[in-house]
């Protein structure tokens, strides 16, 4: 038999919608244990995780550092970068532009949303097949490097400061994203730059993606985020303050990850893996 492909994606609703319009969960929401990547909601706790913490003021200096990231990326696919460089405060405000946005109202969050069988802008994930279980978040997706790639209809005119502090935030990314990928060639002795050179930032694209996780009163039916890999070369996390919510798949055991101060979670994507 032949499967003909799907031209036009079927209309999505927005997550945080979808309780005040339905008397029950729609069916494409719930999630089953996938059979790939095990049953998530035994999660080991993070209390007792040893999910490596590398400090990233050490990796240009310490030879113990760079073993450590060894044997982190090696162990682990990731790890928390402390000592990054990235001001406490300016995370905040990252955080904070994120919370601001989705709690616009729908009709002004909908300036910014993302159109038919394309992944920029805000809304839920694109619909690829009939048989896809939907993730109980809204997000906004946007291009942020290189700038002359960024599709400013999709960005946020409120709040008013949500432009500056994404490139200001981007920016200092972009350079730990350098010392990092130098760091990985080093503890593997490669070449210093030859992470960089492919996915440096003169050579690559650098995508934000902001998610929210509205209250659901299904919660014990549906995930925030699926089980999945990054296609990336590189991701990096910046978790909530007050709510666990992360979680990493190791040997076959998923384990949440524990919220570090200032911290950013870097996680090793397909690409370089």
């Amino acid at each position: 038999s032949v499967v003909a492909p799907m031209n036009h994606e079927p209309m999505t609703i927005q997550v945080h919608e979808i309780e005040a319009n339905y008397d029950q969960l729609p069916e494409r929401f719930i999630y089953k244990d996938d059979e790939e990547y095990g049953n998530i909601t035994n999660a080991g706790d993070s209390s007792q995780t040893e999910i490596p913490v590398i400090d990233v003021s050490l990796l240009t200096s310490s030879h113990s550092e760079l073993d450590k990231l060894r044997s982190a990326l090696s162990t682990w696919g990731c790890f928390q970068a402390i000592n990054h460089g990235i001001e406490g405060s300016l995370l905040d405000k990252v955080r904070e532009i994120s919370k601001l946005f989705f709690n616009l109202s729908a009709e002004e969050k909908k300036k910014c949303l993302r159109e038919e069988n394309d992944i920029e802008g805000y809304g839920n994930d694109m619909i690829l097949s009939d048989h896809q279980t939907l993730d109980w978040t809204d997000r906004l997706f946007l291009t942020v490097l290189p700038q002359d790639q960024q599709r400013l209809q999709f960005w946020p005119q409120n709040p008013t400061n949500f432009r500056e502090v994404v490139h200001e935030y981007c920016c200092k990314i972009a350079l730990i994203n350098e010392v990092v990928l130098k760091a990985m060639a080093r503890s593997l002795n490669l070449e210093e730059n030859c992470f960089l050179d492919q996915y440096g930032k003169t050579n690559s694209k650098m995508l934000a993606r902001f998610n929210y996780y509205p209250p659901c009163p299904w919660a014990e039916k549906v995930l925030g985020l699926k089980p999945h890999s990054d296609g990336s070369a590189i991701t990096f996390l910046l978790q909530d303050k007050e709510f666990e919510g992360l979680q990493m798949l190791k040997d076959g055991q998923w384990f949440r990850v524990p919220i570090v101060p200032d911290a950013l979670t870097i996680n090793i994507g397909d690409q370089i893996e």
